[in-house]
């Protein structure tokens, strides 16, 4: 066998060589120049790649635009041989009348002119909410779907609920799935508000419905019973507890007396000097007071000495006290 020569041991490189057999009939005939039962040559498969897409990492989460503002995607892929990329929306196809498409060899962009409501999948709120019924601790609650469901499926419904004190919402069921709950673990003496959500794979609903009507947690009536007694009777005739005391005085000097008397009603509390009433007499001043009584004579002289005496007089009884006031001429 004689040696290969360079350009077939190069050609012995890059091709694959095989025996022709009779089962090569059928394919490409050889060329005139080539003797049969020589070697055929052929070229090695093309080597194919499975499409890929590189998701930018700024669509890797929701991806949130106005209504009116224009949408610009650009996803970068590759594959051989070149990939066909085509763009549905919730499965359908796209509005080619608002939305465009370009596709090149390493990426396919989507642009829409002006953003529309309907391109969104934030589902709408609940229609409406209402405060069915209030019990305990607990409220039932009941709810309408939303008539727009972002062009998919809800996911269900988030419940929150806030006290009129404080105002602050607070989630408490999370992906519920039907229209009615009940709320419990509500604290006594608030007043509570609810509202709901609806939910789909892009998130919640930009609103939520309120209820109208508040839920008034209430303590349990609480009936006490009294046991019957006799009131007591404070009625009483007057009595001094402090009687007058006896006193000497000097010419000129003002002087007071004092003596302490209880009664039940109030009693009339009258001033005697020798017997004989002084009640208005300009020379004396009579006060009483939580029932301390009280006689001040003014600048006494000779003839203000004597028995002066209190009486006190109610529906129940009187009662009376007695002194002897000496007036002194200074020396």
């Amino acid at each position: 066998m004689e040696a290969a020569t360079a350009p077939e041991v190069a050609a012995e490189s890059k091709l694959k060589v095989k025996e022709a057999s009779p089962a090569d009939a059928e394919g490409p005939q050889a060329s005139p120049g080539q003797e049969a039962g020589s070697p055929t040559l052929q070229l090695l498969p093309l080597i194919e790649e499975h499409p890929k897409i590189w998701l930018p990492r700024a669509l890797r989460q929701t991806y949130i635009r106005k209504v009116g503002d224009t949408v610009n995607l650009l996803i970068p892929f590759q594959g051989k041989p070149k990939p066909q990329a085509t763009w549905t929306h919730n499965g359908c196809a796209l509005d080619t009348s608002r939305v465009s498409v370009r596709n090149g060899e390493r990426d396919s962009i989507l642009f829409i002119r002006e953003a529309q409501r309907a391109d969104s999948e934030r589902p709408g709120p609940p229609q409406s909410i209402k405060l069915v019924d209030v019990w305990g601790f607990n409220a039932t609650l009941e709810w309408t779907p939303p008539q727009d469901t972002g062009n998919t499926a809800l996911l269900g419904y988030t419940v929150q609920k806030a006290d009129t004190k404080s105002g602050l919402w607070f989630t408490v069921l999370e992906h519920y799935h039907r229209t009615s709950c009940v709320v419990s673990d509500l604290i006594i003496g608030n007043s509570y508000a609810f509202r709901v959500f609806a939910e789909n794979q892009c998130g919640l609903s930009e609103t939520a419905p309120i209820t109208t009507d508040l839920a008034h947690i209430q303590k349990a009536a609480t009936v006490y019973k009294t046991k019957g007694f006799a009131q007591r009777d404070f009625s009483e005739a007057p009595k001094f507890t402090q009687p007058l005391a006896d006193c000497t005085t000097v010419t000129g000097y003002n002087t007071q007396l004092f003596c302490c008397v209880r009664a039940s009603p109030r009693p009339k509390i009258i001033w005697l000097k020798n017997k004989m009433d002084i009640q208005g007499n300009p020379k004396y001043r009579a006060l009483t007071h939580l029932g301390i009584c009280s006689l001040e004579i003014r600048k006494p002289g000779p003839f203000d000495g004597g028995i002066y005496t209190c009486k006190a007089v109610n529906a129940l009884g009187e009662a009376s006290v007695d002194c002897r006031v000496d007036v002194k001429v200074p020396n």
